[in-house]
């Protein structure tokens, strides 16, 4: 399967936020990062979905088997499925529910607990994954405008900023109304 997602994105010599957003100003660097984030996680996720249009797979349900084939060859619960998902809203169960309808999974009660269900990944699954991986490879190769050391550094950074210290959470929020 020949397939090039890179050409796709070519259009943009010059790629900035300003430009990509026809913003040019923002009210602070923070917001811009936060805007930045944002953006680029759609742009991404926007590739990625040209990746798994052949296979009939949504970015959710590759997430799921990429876990359920971490833990291969041990079954996995739905609730530890939930607990390793990169998208939290995802409804786990329904993404099974698909993916046992493609073959790519089977379920069965769990003998230890007869209220969870285990998944385990089937081989046509394992099969899905190996090509995908081989995309992804490609693609990740072609979408590099960072050298190792950069992307290593853009990891930490994002890693730095979800530490629990530099997360103000929205309930710990006041507007000032006193004018």
């Amino acid at each position: 399967m020949t397939f090039n997602v890179y050409t796709l994105y070519l259009h943009h010599t010059i790629m900035s936020l300003e430009n990509d957003i026809k913003q040019p100003n923002f009210k602070s660097p923070y917001s811009k990062v936060i805007v930045n984030i944002i953006y680029t996680n759609n742009w991404l996720q926007s590739l990625q979905v040209e990746i798994f249009k052949p296979f009939d797979l949504t970015l959710q349900q590759y997430n799921v088997l990429r876990i359920l084939r971490g833990q291969y060859p041990k079954p996995t619960t739905v609730i530890a499925i939930i607990e390793r998902m990169l998208d939290k809203m995802s409804n786990a169960s329904r993404l099974v529910d698909k993916l046992l309808a493609k073959e790519l999974v089977i379920r069965k009660l769990c003998p230890h607990d007869r209220r969870a269900v285990d998944v385990i990944i089937t081989e046509k699954g394992m099969n899905v994954l190996a090509e995908i991986d081989l995309l992804q490879s490609q693609w990740e190769v072609k979408l590099h405008g960072l050298d190792e050391s950069e992307a290593l550094q853009l990891s930490n950074l994002l890693d730095k900023l979800r530490q629990p210290k530099a997360i103000c959470l929205p309930s710990e929020l006041t507007v000032n109304n006193n004018k």
